[in-house]
């Protein structure tokens, strides 16, 4: 999430006397994101409306553009500050995707991948060849997704699954819907794999096909996934497909149906029953389900919700010479809260996992689409309408470009068989990362089951137990107790400064995914600092007062707390009665901590309805509370994305946020 800018020096220097650091190094103020990568507006002609579904780079340096009302543009000298554009087609369906191929381009509409192209080279499609359609039942979800073209030249889409009455179970209504199809230059289709619930973002890595998920029904967050022909990833309703001679898939809805149960519910009128989540209820996660079945695919990296995005989209990978120490990495845009993610990959036994940063936030609207142009900027296309995003406008094409300086950040972040080890972009300061205070890990998982989203369950704060800092101060090392296999480990350097400039990093948070734990050689405690400056200010204690005094301290304790008892069981007066509340700089914190500020605004509409809206229906605190907990999407039907459960908010700050919102009347 963003963060601001603050004027602590008062605070820095105060540090500075405590621990005998330098003051004139402390009165710097660390550099954020937008200090390193600047977002351009790209500009359109009036009246045009590039609510974009796809983007690509023609040989020549043009930019390709599709939007999700039917239109292609071609747009020349699109870096300049006055592009040209031309349109290319129009009347096209949905089309969320565009790629390029040997003088054509190519475009996924609804039902079909289509071929157009220039015959007579006057800048505009004459000819429209449909390469292969697959069936549509008519359902408004049914979107697809692609194409994008193979090393051979072959060509891979996905598609959505629907959403019928009720629409909380995502269905696969007629065949592949939920599927990755990929299909030949001659038109020739062979379903890929499934699993698929609403898979925006489909990209190829080093060769190989990699999609994001969002957050519904069985997905308990977002990820990236790494798609092997025949995997099974996450969503069952593909699966009612998988005994079609062509699928290569080897598994059943039943046989996910009788680990878990679907949820197909009625009440006694015979209404349908959305399923809701249960706090105290057993559950499995998808790591408990691979155990069973081999054949499924886990997340190579988790996207935690209302953290790193809502409805994430489109990988990207960073070429090589492209935004400095991050090339080769990915970058996975989000959809909902309008910003960037990086995200970098490593195989441990065989298989994909990885960390996931904060990369950019800021865009003008909804992130689905981008593209490397020739200047090495990143082009950026946005949409938001039907589906909310944060930002003020409802679509845009914008650049990110980086200014050629490196942050402070750490690079990547790699699984050992003790602990992890971070690289950073710029050598630390030896005091603050050599001391075990700097750092904290934590790790959480989702359920894997029918109803929307997931909390974080089973959450740990996990123990540091020594940190090894390399000659170079490029990486560190760190011992950790009880590694988790399946499970997100949260990995946050808040103590860590850099060496020149003592900056804090720009995102000192890390999300790793640890589907397994690598082997290899563990360090040795020798070998490590051990030093705690939080554990050792503990220790430092005043001397024992005089028995004395002592003893007046505590009969004056007792008597306090003898008044503040009287004071708590004393009537209330209707004055004292109000509850307490706080100010928007308060309570900012806490919507920060439980992402409420993710999907919500004070005033504005955007994923979710704005705070004043919500305190305009005059729920009672305790109402409210509930409705964090166990939130009722029917009670906002004209919102796209449900909220999904957050039992995980503590009671007592759901109530402090809840009083805020109603000040709001």
């Amino acid at each position: 999430m963003k963060r601001h800018k603050k004027l602590f020096l008062p605070i820095l220097l105060a540090g500075a006397l405590c621990l005998g650091w330098p003051a004139a190094v402390h009165a710097q103020e660390s550099p954020m994101e937008e200090d390193f990568f600047k977002i351009m507006r790209v500009p359109s002609p009036e009246g045009t409306l590039l609510e974009v579904g796809g983007l690509v780079i023609l040989p020549n340096g043009d930019l390709g553009i599709s939007t999700r009302r039917g239109d292609i543009f071609i747009v020349e000298n699109p870096t300049s500050p006055k592009p040209h554009f031309r349109k290319f087609a129009s009347g096209l369906h949905e089309v969320l995707g565009l790629a390029y191929k040997d003088g054509s381009l190519y475009c996924a509409q609804r039902g079909e991948l289509t071929k157009l192209t220039d015959t007579n080279q006057d800048g505009k499609a004459d000819l429209f060849e449909t390469v292969y359609a697959w069936p549509l039942s008519g359902n408004y979800h049914e979107y697809s997704f692609g194409p994008k073209v193979a090393k051979d030249g072959s060509f891979f889409v996905t598609t959505n699954l629907g959403f019928p009455d009720p629409w909380w179970h995502a269905t696969s209504l007629v065949p592949w819907r939920g599927w990755m199809l990929h299909i030949s230059p001659e038109g020739k289709m062979e379903p890929w794999a499934t699993g698929m619930r609403s898979p925006a973002g489909i990209g190829l890595v080093n060769d190989e096909m990699f999609y994001t998920e969002n957050q519904g029904d069985w997905v308990g967050s977002g990820g990236v996934w790494h798609v092997k022909k025949g995997a099974f990833t996450v969503h069952p309703g593909g699966l009612r497909w998988a005994n079609q001679p062509a699928s290569p898939v080897k598994m059943s809805q039943e046989q996910v149906y009788a680990k878990i149960n679907p949820r197909f519910e009625k009440d006694a009128s015979g209404g349908h029953v959305k399923p809701e989540n249960k706090v105290n209820e057993p559950y499995q996660t998808m790591f408990d389900m691979k155990k069973q079945f081999p054949a499924m695919q886990l997340p190579a990296v988790w996207l935690p919700h209302g953290i790193l995005g809502i409805s994430n989209s489109e990988p990207l990978q960073i070429p090589q010479g492209h935004f400095g120490p991050f090339e080769g990495q990915l970058l996975v845009g989000d959809q909902g809260q309008s910003k960037i993610m990086r995200v970098v990959l490593e195989k441990v036994k065989g298989e994909y996992q990885g960390v996931a940063f904060d990369f950019r936030s800021g865009f003008q609207s909804g992130v689905l689409r981008m593209a490397w142009a020739k200047d090495k900027s990143l082009f950026v296309g946005e949409t938001a309408r039907g589906w909310g995003a944060a930002g003020e406008a409802m679509e845009g094409l914008q650049r990110l470009i980086w200014n050629n300086k490196v942050p402070f950040e750490m690079r990547t972040v790699s699984a050992k068989p003790d602990g992890f080890e971070v690289e950073f972009t710029a050598p630390v300061d030896r005091k603050s990362a050599e001391d075990l205070a700097s750092y904290s890990v934590e790790s959480y998982i989702y359920k894997y089951h029918p109803v929307y989203g997931s909390p974080p369950v089973n959450t740990k704060q996990l123990a540091i137990k020594g940190v090894k800092l390399s000659d170079d101060g490029l990486k560190a090392r760190l011992l950790v107790d009880n590694l988790r296999e399946g499970y997100i480990h949260l990995l946050k350097l808040d103590g860590v400064r850099a060496k020149e400039n003592y900056y804090t990093l720009v995102h000192p948070a890390a999300y790793y995914t640890l589907n397994a734990i690598p082997e290899g050689e563990k360090l040795a405690l020798k070998e490590v600092s051990t030093k705690n400056s939080a554990v050792a200010a503990k220790k430092t204690v005043t001397k024992p007062a005089a028995k004395t005094n002592a003893g007046a301290e505590k009969t004056g304790a007792a008597n306090s707390a003898k008044k503040a008892t009287a004071t708590a069981t004393k009537p209330a007066s209707k004055a004292n009665a109000a509850p307490v509340v706080l100010t928007f700089n308060e309570v900012k914190p806490l919507l920060a901590k439980n992402t409420c500020l993710a999907c919500h605004t004070t005033e504005k509409k955007q994923v979710g309805p704005g705070f004043r809206e919500i305190a305009k229906r005059k729920y009672t605190n305790q109402r409210i509370v509930e409705l964090i907990h166990n939130p009722k999407p029917e009670n906002w039907p004209t919102y796209a994305t449900p909220m999904p459960p957050m039992p995980q908010v503590p009671k007592g700050e759901a109530l402090k946020i809840a009083a805020w919102i109603n000040t709001l009347r």
